[in-house]
């Protein structure tokens, strides 16, 4: 059975702590952020869960992997854990469930593309958010709809989860060290260590665990998610690199490149 995630938050919590940065964007989920963010800090069970069903891309993952691991809850913490920072439970969902959840969601949306997202499933993609976001979106129209091309690498780089090292704390802003993505024009990579400052509240009211200069810290968008620990920083790169190491392989590649332009 997968371990608890280390802040021990409930799951709707803990799913809200990483579902509300695109959601404050309008990027998916209910269309109030304010009133998701606000039963975030609740702590509103009952409200979390009905909101978190309505993020159409997230939820069959979490349904996905909460059946695969025998839990009855897809907001259950090790679900969520699974889902957006990754676990090695990841590969006990079957390619075949994999596959079928991926036939349900995306055959019509993704048109001819759609043999490529099976591409993605046979070469070990697993239900992480890295999955959806470098193996997915870029086949559905996700990241383009409305969207100018030209922000496409910003826009992959900050809709992963990127973990970072608190290097100072100011406010309700935090400096953090990570590793930003690149395209070289064929490749997804990663760049140098830069050092970025990311949102942990608004007025001193965030969700985020309490965390100190020299821990690590998972964020999206712009919001600093979690404290992680070194096991979970090195899961999240892990599944980061297996999804980015598919994607560049094979034809998998010409998805990012439409959007971002050889």
């Amino acid at each position: 059975m997968p371990e608890l995630p280390p802040s021990a938050v409930a799951g709707p919590v803990l799913f809200a702590r990483y579902a509300y940065p695109p959601n404050s964007h309008g990027y998916c989920g209910p269309n109030d952020h304010t009133a998701f963010f606000q039963q975030g800090m609740a702590g509103d069970d009952r409200g979390l869960r009905a909101m978190s069903q309505q993020f159409a891309g997230a939820w069959p993952y979490l349904e996905l992997i909460a059946g695969s691991l025998g839990l009855n809850d897809p907001l259950d913490p090790r679900v969520v854990n699974a889902y957006w920072v990754g676990s090695p439970e990841l590969d006990r969902v079957s390619t075949r469930a994999v596959g079928n959840s991926m036939d349900e969601r995306f055959r019509f949306r993704a048109g001819p593309g759609f043999g490529h997202l099976t591409e993605s499933v046979l070469a070990g993609g697993v239900p992480h958010h890295s999955f959806a976001v470098f193996c997915i979106y870029p086949w559905t129209g996700l990241l383009s709809e409305g969207r100018k091309a030209e922000h496409a690498l910003t826009v992959l780089d900050q809709c992963r989860i990127r973990w970072g090292k608190v290097l100072a704390v100011q406010g309700d802003q935090v400096v953090v060290e990570s590793t930003p993505l690149t395209w070289d024009g064929h490749l997804l990579g990663f760049g140098e260590p830069r050092s970025e400052s990311v949102t942990r509240s608004v007025d001193g009211v965030g969700m985020a665990t309490p965390f100190e200069i020299g821990d690590w810290v998972s964020m999206h968008w712009e919001w600093v998610c979690d404290r992680l620990t070194e096991g979970q920083v090195r899961h999240l790169r892990d599944f980061t690199v297996r999804h980015l190491r598919i994607v560049n392989e094979g034809n998998l590649h010409s998805g990012p490149a439409a959007l971002l332009g050889t």
